[in-house]
């Protein structure tokens, strides 16, 4: 697994979102940085938990012209579930064959319980207008990544 790092240029991607609308990173960072989050599976208590957070904080991210889209190999139908059933209100792309997270670094082996398996770990990117990493969020409790990346983002301002 190869993370990218902060100064990289970010992946461009056109993925579906839950509503099978075809997302484009340039347009994305036309308007705003981005903060790109991968995230393992729909649905599960951490995922929920920092979807649910984003949710709650979407507008002090925008404070910081920020927007936020979380990333997941899971099919369209199953994001737009998760929409649904947590009233979510940012984009959730389906990255089925993981080219994207293979693209950004966030691919790569996982261990549970003892068991080894291919997978998402869950790092999130700020990609600033000029479509580079500014940042790179990988060390934080998923119940307080929101937090890690509004106070990085208050620091910047």
């Amino acid at each position: 697994m190869n993370t990218l790092q902060a100064g990289d240029n970010a992946p461009s991607f056109n993925l579906e979102n839950q509503n099978g609308e075809t997302i484009e990173l340039s347009n994305l960072l036309s308007e705003n940085q981005v903060l790109v989050y991968f995230y393992p599976k729909a649905l599960t208590p951490g995922c929920t938990v920092q979807a649910e957070q984003l949710r709650d904080h979407k507008e002090q991210l925008a404070q910081y012209n920020t927007v936020a889209v979380g990333i997941s190999p899971d099919p369209v139908k199953k994001l737009k579930n998760f929409e649904t059933k947590k009233e979510l209100n940012f984009d959730l792309l389906s990255d089925e064959d993981h080219a994207i997270a293979d693209a950004f670094g966030v691919w790569g082996l996982k261990k549970f319980m003892g068991k080894e398996y291919d997978g998402i770990h869950r790092i999130s990117f700020l990609v600033g207008q000029d479509g580079k990493v500014k940042h790179v969020f990988n060390k934080f409790k998923t119940k307080e990544h929101h937090q890690v990346v509004i106070d990085y983002l208050a620091e910047q301002a």
